[in-house]
């Protein structure tokens, strides 16, 4: 439905939120997100991803580092224990997915102001050493 949406009506942005975002701006949330910014992407919407800056991993320096959790299979196989599955049929079932950083076109909100991707590590790292100064200056 949501790529219909941004096709049929006038859908002036996309915002998600994350669970991590790294130095690079890739970012990981719920499952889903990365087929909703490849829509908007697509439909030309600016997509924006919401996150705390304390949600902000500059340990990290790309998306491929990020250890997505697998749900167990039965998850979707089964219904209070009744299989709904047919036998011998498997299924993957990751809780979150990595949302590369050339699609978060509007940028990525935090408390701190809205930046590009392609900023994020240069002025994540300055706040650290701006923190860092103040803490040896007060100390």
């Amino acid at each position: 439905m949501a790529a219909v949406l941004m096709k049929e009506r006038n859908i002036s942005a996309v915002v998600v939120g994350a669970d991590r975002v790294v130095a690079n701006g890739d970012t990981a949330n719920k499952i889903g997100t990365y087929q909703l910014a490849l829509a908007a992407k697509y439909h030309k919407v600016p997509f924006y991803v919401s996150a705390p800056s304390t949600s902000i991993d500059m340990a990290l320096m790309s998306g491929d580092e990020i250890e997505i959790e697998e749900r167990p299979s039965c998850e979707m196989m089964f219904i209070n224990n009744v299989p709904i599955a047919a036998p011998g049929v498997n299924c993957w079932n990751p809780s979150f997915d990595v949302t590369p950083a050339e699609l978060i076109t509007g940028g990525i909100v935090t408390e701190l102001g809205v930046f590009p991707a392609s900023e994020l590590l240069n002025k994540f790292k300055t706040e650290e050493r701006e923190a860092a100064s103040l803490v040896l200056s007060i100390g």
